[in-house]
């Protein structure tokens, strides 16, 4: 069966799980060629819907399975009538088993084989067979050579199962990876492809399968596989109950979000007006004096206390359900007095921005019952390594900060991760790149807050929290550049409504 980006399975699998579920499924009865078909006709119909005027393939093949799935694309395409050349950077005499059937069935039906150089022609649509999923050093050369003349080309290209160069456990570019417009992957969906430099380099992404729709046990396979994490979407993220009749504010918690040094003000409020757009009961800020005006002016809603010292802050701890620290909190002597005040409480806490800085320099400790935002910035200095090394395994740095700090671990960027201490993942694939804009982080965090107010434990309203900010997101970026964190807040109550409404 075949799978387009809006009904895509949720299970997300390393490079070695994949290769297991092969071997299984042929184990159970599936001859590997008949797979490597399957996976070619999917390829090829995906090819064919997505430039059905093309008439013109060239194939770049490798020496492996993924070479295989190459070659008998390439006859399927001949076989159509479409003009088409297979350039073979890989040896084809150094093909075996059904890959090395495949380049028989290629030369039977009179492709052309071609050996590749740095010169050689291409045109038409580019199919990326070159390097599959078990790569997992730097691409190297010819290979690396072929991937930037295909790069360089502005040719489309399809990638198959996997853009040759990216990590399909990490979504790591290995060097240098092909830039897909289109990729079709095969028999179980890698986590690489969904984070890290994934979504930049898998373009639109089709997903088949493989299995025999009348062979239930092969299905059977692949629901009792382990799997490295889930996908977040509408089906299997959490909800908030509907609201009695006779609800109250009471009934949802009291957020008190901590922030706002000089200057940086606006972080602290684009939070209070989340948590209170997000559904709580009562949201408190507290923040420097010089900011309330502006606050009880933009919403009059919120309980604004200033603060010029921690003492001031001890009242409205006792008097919140959760808290929220560290948007626009800064790094100076006014930001680490009230983070140690935050610090010292047992009110369940979402922490973001300066105070995960401060939690980073050692300043303070983790409380229990936390959950922190970080982004790969913020994520490496918890970590003591660099950004570079937490992109290049996101899935590595969001476990590692969940175990080392015993908290659940929202990793933010594309292919946002939420990880709990217990091992359970989850991916957000939604998102925009207009959502490169500041104060999104701040939005974020008010959302987390009111969710966990309102009843949800830390991992579900990380769930929650990330997929509503991420599809809002979308919604606002559809209308281009220039998008506001402000701009996200409506729509999240809108989308909310949507996902969980208030009332049965």
């Amino acid at each position: 069966m075949v799978y387009s980006r809006d009904d895509l399975p949720t299970d997300l699998y390393s490079a070695a799980q994949v290769r297991d579920l092969d071997a299984r499924l042929v184990a159970a009865g599936t001859p590997g060629f008949e797979l490597m078909q399957r996976a070619a006709h999917a390829a090829w119909r995906a090819l064919r819907q997505r430039w059905p005027q093309a008439g013109s393939v060239t194939v770049l093949a490798g020496r492996g399975n993924n070479a295989g799935d190459g070659y008998l694309i390439a006859t399927l395409a001949a076989r159509a009538g479409w003009s088409v050349c297979v350039l073979a950077v890989g040896d084809p005499q150094q093909l075996q088993g059904d890959a090395a059937q495949a380049h028989a069935e290629a030369r039977a039906a009179g492709v052309s084989i071609q050996p590749w150089g740095p010169t050689a022609p291409l045109d038409g649509i580019l199919v990326d067979a070159l390097l599959g999923t078990g790569l997992s050093g730097a691409v190297r050369e010819p290979y690396a050579q072929a991937i930037d003349q295909a790069n360089a080309s502005g040719l489309p290209i399809l990638a198959v199962d996997i853009p040759s160069g990216l990590c399909a456990d990490t979504g790591r570019e290995l060097g240098v990876a092909i830039r897909a417009e289109l990729s079709v992957t095969f028999i179980a969906l890698k986590f690489g492809l969904f984070t890290g430099s994934g979504p930049d380099q898998v373009g639109e992404l089709i997903f088949a399968d493989l299995l025999d729709e009348e062979r239930g046990a092969q299905a059977d396979l692949l629901a009792e596989s382990p799997m490295l994490a889930q996908r977040l979407t509408s089906a299997n993220t959490p909800r908030l109950a509907p609201r009695a009749r006779t609800a109250h504010k009471g009934q949802f918690g009291h957020v008190l979000v901590v922030g706002g040094e000089r200057g940086m003000g606006g972080a602290a409020l684009l939070a209070s007006e989340m948590a209170l757009r997000g559904g709580a009961g009562l949201v408190s800020l507290g923040t420097r004096t010089e900011h309330l005006s502006a606050a009880q002016t933009r919403c009059p809603e919120l309980m604004s206390r200033g603060l010029a010292s921690a003492n001031q802050l001890l009242p409205l701890i006792e008097g919140a359900s959760h808290l929220v620290v560290g948007p626009g909190l800064g790094q100076g002597a006014w930001g680490r007095s009230l983070l140690s005040a935050v610090a010292a409480s047992d009110r369940p806490q979402v922490w973001d921005a300066d105070a995960l800085n401060l939690l980073a320099a050692g300043v303070v400790q983790l409380p229990t019952a936390a959950l922190i935002t970080p982004h790969p910035g913020e994520a490496a200095r918890l970590l003591d390594t660099d950004t570079a090394a937490v992109q290049a395994d996101r899935r590595g740095a969001a476990l590692a900060l969940a175990q080392r700090f015993k908290a659940v671990v929202v990793l933010k960027g594309a292919g946002s991760l939420v990880a709990a201490p217990d091992g359970r993942l989850r991916l957000c694939d939604h998102g925009h790149p207009a959502m490169a804009s500041a104060g999104l982080g701040d939005v974020l965090a008010g959302l987390l807050g009111a969710l966990c107010a309102q009843g949800l434990d830390a991992f579900e309203a990380a769930c929650l929290g990330v997929w509503l900010h991420a599809r809002a997101g979308e919604r606002v970026g559809a209308l281009g550049r220039g998008l506001l964190a402000s701009d996200l807040i409506d729509v999240v109550r809108e989308l909310l409504e949507e996902h969980a409404p208030c009332l049965k």
